[in-house]
């Protein structure tokens, strides 16, 4: 079910509020040129100058809105963020959160228009929205996967580190997790089940009888990962496999996951690793790999200063202090596609690469 997020009033700017065009960017659908007062940028807005709250000498589009898709698990930070963007930058924020896979599709199916798309595995990006809906992406942030439960759910009072996966195991315990067709937290959650079965360094935490026991518990109630916690809080689940970013934001008890199986660690070795898995869904074959979450701005995008504008804003200092106090591992510096027309702004905070660790971008 989608989070949308609109709100219909201009916000008033105080003091001149604005941001700069994007120097020296072309094609892609995401680019703008410097110009002066009045005059109209390549992407078709008329700009005008001005400073923001932070000091930054600038000038401003004159769209005043703009509309972002975004995964289920960055809504925390992307919610926060929203009201202190638009004090800054003077423009109402519409956000819609859904899994990453809806989300994505919204775009590349569906024929909307989003100034940002954010999602929890880059690779949507990397191989759905490039190069026909955008020509260059962002890697922002990182997270693990975790289980969470109530002090009241079946093995609550002896479940840890070393032993949940016996506790799941067991006759008549419910263990949820989103829709992995539509949820990369839900094909992830079958992937950390699936890994905890294979071998790392010659050790395995389970055996094929635990995980199939396991697996049998397991059901998808809700489409996105933000529907669990209240249907763990209610009784309806016992346990669900989710983000430790959202887990760590509840208020309830969870258990950090070993890095052989919470898809956490960007190193060659556990990518190998976490490859082992694979889940099959209607939405296509999606094999394991260590979290990675990814931004751009689409090129179907109608206010692409904007969109810039805040993935310039989640890349800095601002954004990260956001997504760390929401329970995501910024990514420090963040990291664009070398290929691709790079906002100006958004690449000079930056580090342009063809790979993160283990990842190809």
């Amino acid at each position: 079910m989608a989070e949308q997020r609109t709100r219909r009033r201009f916000l008033q700017a105080t003091g001149a509020l604005g941001v700069a065009g994007l120097a020296g960017c072309t094609g892609g659908g995401s680019t703008d040129q410097n110009t002066t007062t009045g005059e109209t940028t390549a992407a078709g807005e008329t700009t005008g100058t001005g400073t923001t709250e932070s000091g930054e000498t600038t000038r401003t589009p004159t769209s005043d809105s703009m509309t972002i898709f975004h995964a289920g698990s960055l809504a925390p930070p992307f919610s926060a963020a929203e009201p202190k963007f638009e004090k800054e930058y003077g423009v109402t924020v519409n956000r819609e959160a859904k899994g990453s896979v809806a989300s994505t599709k919204k775009i590349t199916t569906q024929g909307r228009s989003a100034d940002v798309l954010g999602v929890s595995d880059f690779r949507l990006i990397r191989d759905r929205v490039i190069p026909e809906y955008g020509s260059w992406y962002a890697i922002f942030a990182t997270n693990a996967m975790s289980l969470q439960y109530r002090e009241d759910s079946p093995g609550a009072d002896e479940i840890g580190p070393d032993n949940w996966w016996e506790v799941l195991s067991r006759d008549g315990v419910t263990v949820g997790h989103a829709d992995p067709a539509i949820d990369p937290g839900g094909y992830r959650a079958v992937m950390t089940i699936q890994l905890g079965k294979e071998k790392l360094d010659g050790e395995q935490l389970y055996d094929q009888q635990t995980f199939q026991a396991i697996r049998d518990n397991m059901t998808v109630p809700t489409g996105t990962e933000t529907k669990l916690e209240g249907q763990l809080k209610s009784g309806k689940l016992d346990y669900a496999l989710y983000y430790r970013s959202i887990a760590s934001q509840s208020g309830m008890p969870y258990v950090d996951l070993q890095p052989h199986v919470d898809l956490s660690k960007l190193t060659q070795k556990y990518a190998k690793h976490y490859a082992k898995a694979t889940v099959e869904t209607q939405a296509g074959t999606f094999t394991g790999a260590p979290i990675a979450y990814g931004i751009t701005v689409p090129s179907v995008a109608e206010a692409p200063v904007r969109g810039a504008q805040w993935v310039k804003y989640m890349i800095t200092e601002p954004g990260r202090k956001i997504l760390k106090n929401k329970g995501l591992i910024p990514k420090t510096p963040a990291v664009v596609t070398k290929d691709g027309d790079v906002p100006e702004r958004v690449a000079k905070h930056a580090e342009a690469k063809t790979s993160v660790g283990p990842l190809q971008l």
